[in-house]
């Protein structure tokens, strides 16, 4: 398999904090790749290094063989990222909220209502697409920015907490999403701190604490390698 990411002694600085401390993994074409870990671990500081929002102290981090240092303009055309704290305009509507970011990816006007076209096939919320985000809940919302994060059909789409404080129903529609589009050729990074969701989703899981990795594999071999029924059990076997 081709690794579509490829981090190297990752290490970043803030002052005398050391939030990451020489991390490394891949992630191979077709994957969906969690980090986990417990707050302030270094996930998210790692997903906006790679989503070339921070630049890295030390190391190396490669998209589909991009240098993120050199070429940092060249992995942002090939990535999208959804951070757990994202937004979207109020008082657009949820279909010109899609057309304007399309914008930015699209060269010609054909390719925008392309991108439009799949976002509105994501998000998946009918005549509510033409009515003002201000009035959507907040899993209309999360469709909706997950639509946009994945309708230019990325090679690697970052996704932090994608299903940040939703109910049972909007977070499982959000993770069937997800793998369905991993099916036509996105490569995934996921961030989470809800373990059912990792499993469920993952092909491959990293354990970080204290901005370095423990431990990774799949699911099933971390479970087994720890003797846990489940993935927290694993997380907190493996800091001990």
């Amino acid at each position: 398999m081709d690794a579509v990411l490829k981090v190297e002694g990752l290490k970043k600085n803030y002052g005398n904090l050391q939030a990451l401390k020489g991390i490394s993994f891949q992630i191979q074409k077709g994957e969906i790749f969690a980090l986990i870990g417990p707050n302030g671990a270094g996930k998210s500081t790692a997903l906006r290094i790679i989503a070339t929002l921070l630049s890295p102290t030390e190391g190396k981090v490669e998209v589909l063989g991009h240098d993120l240092r050199k070429e940092p303009e060249k992995i942002r055309e090939k990535i999208s990222y959804l951070p757990e704290e994202a937004g979207a305009y109020r008082n657009q509507r949820g279909v010109e909220y899609l057309r304007f970011m399309a914008n930015f990816y699209a060269t010609e006007p054909e390719e925008t209502k392309e991108f439009v076209k799949r976002g509105a096939q994501i998000a998946d919320l009918g005549e509510r697409l033409y009515d003002k985000i201000g009035t959507y809940s907040k899993g209309m919302v999360r469709k909706l920015l997950l639509a946009r994060a994945l309708m230019g059909q990325p090679h690697l789409a970052i996704l932090d907490e994608p299903t940040s404080g939703l109910d049972v129903i909007n977070s499982l529609e959000i993770r069937q999403t997800i793998r369905e589009y991993v099916k036509q050729g996105t490569t995934v990074l996921l961030s989470s701190h809800n373990m059912l969701e990792i499993e469920f989703l993952s092909d491959r899981v990293a354990l970080i604490d204290n901005g370095v990795i423990l431990d990774s594999g799949t699911p099933k071999e971390l479970k087994e390698k720890y003797g846990a029924n489940n993935l927290e059990e694993v997380f907190r076997r493996a800091v001990i």
